[in-house]
């Protein structure tokens, strides 16, 4: 089963005419997930072929301007286009009165369809959950209230071989068991869960860090994902910038990634005074080597293995 990750927007507070503002749109199974929405997020979301008209859950990491602008547009787009089904935002609890103040853009009578703003906690905790995925947010540290997500695969139960089914006669009952993992007993004979059952590889993981100083209280939290999003705003010869607005180089971003054991480390938001954004992914793989500077339009998949392919929107490669 599919989980893929499109970066629709890699730049930083300023979008440019190649490099959108922020904006993930991720597919896993028959789901479809975007986190932030930056301006012009809805073209990106046409031009590299997304279902965004099955989107029914929106993430959005913090309240400046370059992560949600585009959701104007999106709710507006979906009214036009006579949207019935609801939409469902998580974000930090101030969105609600921007969206639906008395005085502000939209009233939600006006609206086709409903729109649930749904509060982030500072706490770590699960904010969705379906039979094969959990998401988690978790709390960065910016000069504003921050989260960060984590898409978690669950773990598939085993599947009984066919054969033994038929050869032991096993019951429903016994079959359940050994999808639960247990042993099962049969007369005087007990079969271990192991000699009868296919595992499926371990869950896959996809970890999502927005605008962030350097910050190590994440590195538990998010320790041994698959992939990780990191911001890497600026290179580390402008360190002193980075911690006065609170914000990560690419030296630190891998640093983060190799504390926490992670597959691979993805790397955007970089700011618009760099020319040659090459020197990004140069100075973060002298501290991660699996690191991949982000371009819009780019497609990452995670596959049952733990391996990743990129697809550079016209080229493929693979990071192993």
């Amino acid at each position: 089963m599919n989980f893929i990750v499109r970066i629709l927007g890699s730049s930083g507070a300023f979008p440019t005419y190649k490099r959108f503002s922020t904006a993930h749109f991720i597919s896993i199974y028959d789901k479809h997930f975007l986190v932030d929405c930056g301006e012009g997020t809805q073209i990106q979301l046409s031009r590299f072929n997304t279902k965004f008209g099955k989107l029914e859950n929106i993430f959005i990491s913090h309240l400046h301007g370059d992560h949600f602008f585009g959701l104007l547009g999106l709710i507006s787009s979906y009214n036009l286009a006579k949207r019935e089904a609801e939409l469902n935002i998580y974000a930090p609890k101030e969105l609600e009165n921007i969206l639906f103040s008395e005085n502000s853009f939209f009233r939600r009578k006006e609206l086709n369809y409903k729109v649930n703003i749904i509060p982030l906690s500072p706490k770590h905790s699960v904010i969705y959950e379906n039979k094969n995925l959990q998401i988690e947010a978790f709390q960065l540290a910016h000069n504003i209230d921050t989260w960060g997500f984590i898409f978690r695969e669950k773990q598939r139960p085993p599947n009984v071989i066919k054969e033994k089914i038929a050869e032991l006669n096993l019951s429903i009952e016994q079959i359940k068991k050994l999808k639960q993992g247990k042993d099962i007993k049969i007369g005087d004979k007990t079969y271990k869960n192991e000699t009868l059952t296919i595992h499926h590889n371990s869950p896959r993981s996809y970890a999502f860090c927005s605008d962030t100083a350097y910050y190590e209280k994440i590195v538990p939290i998010i320790r041994n994902v698959d992939l990780l999003y990191h911001e890497a705003t600026f290179l580390e010869k402008d360190y002193t910038e980075a911690v006065k607005v609170k914000h990560s180089t690419a030296k630190q971003a891998a640093t983060i990634a190799k504390k926490a054991n992670v597959g691979n480390l993805l790397i955007g938001h970089f700011s618009n005074r760099y020319r040659n954004l090459n020197n990004f992914e140069i100075e973060a793989k002298e501290v991660f080597p699996k690191t991949i500077a982000v371009n819009d339009g780019m497609k990452i998949e995670i596959f049952p293995d733990h391996k990743i392919e990129v697809n550079e929107h016209n080229s493929n490669s693979t990071v192993v």
